[in-house]
């Protein structure tokens, strides 16, 4: 199929994937001649790229062409759909059309479900910093592909580091293969702790600290993040998904309900091994509190959806939240 479709927020896996066709579909020598990258500050780039896509490869190999952050299937307006209707089925083989965007496709515009008949649509999604057993499976898959030999612990450690940075894994893992070398044993915890740089300001953190009643670690995490250019929607999606959490297990437990699976299962938690940890963890709080907790949450939500100041509105919304956990941790 010569024309695919790439979206997600994870730029970095998305870049891996342009870099595997490139190298796949275009010959070297002829890169200059038949590799053509249309950003979409130019008016006419669909129409500019579907003309390219028509255009015979120059020499050897086959031509790409890439239209980059497209909003085509966002806004389409009527001409241009046609010509997509005309063009698409009729790109030939030696051609590769890419078209890359950090949104998702609206499944309602018929430009959409043109790309889903002709194109391979493939999702390049963030895996949630909650969902451990997801960022446990990547480390695993990354350091196969890479060739690292971890230890469990060593899996784990880095999971705690880096969360769910695909870029900051990748690089972390390609330093750990520099140390270790050629047929060196697995790296272990040890070594994991003294080379792999720490990326402690992650939104799990700051629900932990939230949850702790800690209100100077909390703003102290919320102004880490910011400087990270973490970005305040994302933040509270994370809270509003470990509070939930937290939530769910409370309630299981006074319910009487003490197996792992069937807490898993209620509170939609893939890995039930991480069941332990989190009755652990809403030990010391109330369902009061978690059901209090999140009102306050959806508010900061709406809140941030309609234009408040986002910095000063996520400060003051954790001030409140770490008012009502204090009482359980005074």
């Amino acid at each position: 199929m010569p024309i695919y479709f790439y979206w997600g927020e994870d730029e970095f896996s998305l870049q891996q994937a342009v870099n595997g066709l490139r190298d796949r579909f275009l010959d070297p020598n002829w890169m200059s001649f038949n590799y053509t990258q249309i950003p979409p500050t130019q008016s006419d780039a669909v129409i500019q790229g579907l003309n390219q896509a028509m255009t015979p490869p120059f020499g050897m190999g086959s031509r790409l062409v890439w239209l980059v952050d497209t909003t085509v299937c966002q806004n389409c307006s009527d001409d241009l759909l046609a010509e997509l209707k005309r063009t698409l089925p009729a790109i030939p083989e030696t051609s590769v059309l890419l078209l890359t965007s950090r949104n998702k496709p609206d499944g309602r515009l018929k430009s959409t479900k043109l790309f889903q008949e002709h194109a391979e649509v493939q999702e390049f999604a963030l895996i949630p910093p909650w969902k451990t057993d997801l960022l446990l499976q990547q480390v695993r898959q990354a350091a196969q592909n890479l060739g690292v030999k971890l230890t469990p612990s060593a899996v784990e450690a880095i999971v705690e580091s880096v969360g769910n940075d695909t870029r900051l894994l990748y690089n972390e893992l390609e330093k750990l293969k520099l140390y270790a070398g050629e047929n060196s044993p697995p790296i272990g915890e040890r070594i994991v702790a003294d080379l792999v740089k720490v990326n402690t300001q992650n939104s799990l953190k700051l629900a932990e600290a939230i949850r702790q009643g800690d209100t100077n670690k909390t703003l102290i995490l919320i102004g880490q993040l910011i400087s990270r250019n973490e970005p305040v929607l994302k933040i509270v999606a994370t809270l509003i998904g470990q509070f939930r959490t937290w939530l769910w297990v409370k309630l299981m437990l006074e319910r009487g309900e003490n197996s792992e699976q069937q807490i898993a299962q209620a509170a939609e938690i893939s890995n039930p091994k991480r069941v332990f940890i989190l009755k652990r963890e809403v030990m010391q709080i109330s369902t009061q509190q978690l059901i209090a907790a999140l009102p306050v949450l959806l508010e900061l939500e709406v809140s941030l959806k309609q234009g408040a100041e986002q910095i000063t509105t996520l400060q003051t919304k954790a001030i409140a939240l770490c008012q009502i956990f204090s009482s359980s941790n005074s």
